[in-house]
């Protein structure tokens, strides 16, 4: 299974990013796991844009289209989605990656439900398959957390390979329905 962690934040100690590193940083037989780095690069959307005169918005389509699941974790600003993952999302509205493609929302606090609610409407208008609607919280101790300290601590780390574990399967149970 190929999984695409996306991260709606640029920060650089982001919580949500270090969340996504540590999902990433799991060894699972048969599970190849990539973030994505090109969101911040994306240039603003305008539909007159060719876009494949951007090789960023060919590499984003790329990544979406080599992964069997997309894993998203974002921040939410002002009860919305970061404008950066929208922009990244709006590139590719018309063009097929997220058809019928598996999704699945991880946070690192329970605060965000409004952002996580209109990227899966985003996300189902562009035919997904939204995993787990209300998203899934590992509660972080703090922000600024590592990847190292997630992954350390024997608590979170269950919970990261739990989710994990559970997304896998919620996928592949769907995909056999689908058969």
């Amino acid at each position: 299974m190929k999984i695409l962690a996306i991260s709606g934040s640029l920060r650089a100690d982001s919580s949500n990013s270090a969340l996504l590193r540590a999902v990433a940083a799991m060894q699972l037989d048969g599970v190849e796991i990539r973030i994505s780095q090109n969101i911040g690069t994306l240039p603003h959307f305008n539909p007159d844009y060719e876009p494949d005169d951007f090789p960023a918005v060919t590499e984003f389509r790329d990544e979406l289209g080599w992964a069997d699941l997309v894993l998203i974790s974002s921040p939410e600003y002002a009860h919305g989605v970061p404008g950066v993952l929208k922009n990244a999302l709006d590139w590719v509205v018309g063009t097929g990656e997220f058809m019928s493609k598996p999704v699945a929302f991880i946070s690192p606090t329970g605060r965000g439900t409004y952002a996580q609610a209109s990227l899966a409407e985003t996300i189902r208008v562009m035919d997904a398959r939204v995993l787990n609607p209300a998203g899934h919280v590992i509660s972080l101790a703090h922000n600024g957390i590592t990847t190292d300290q997630i992954l350390g601590d024997p608590t979170l780390r269950v919970k990261v390979e739990e989710f994990l574990a559970g997304v896998m399967q919620d996928t592949l149970q769907n995909a056999k329905l689908t058969e």
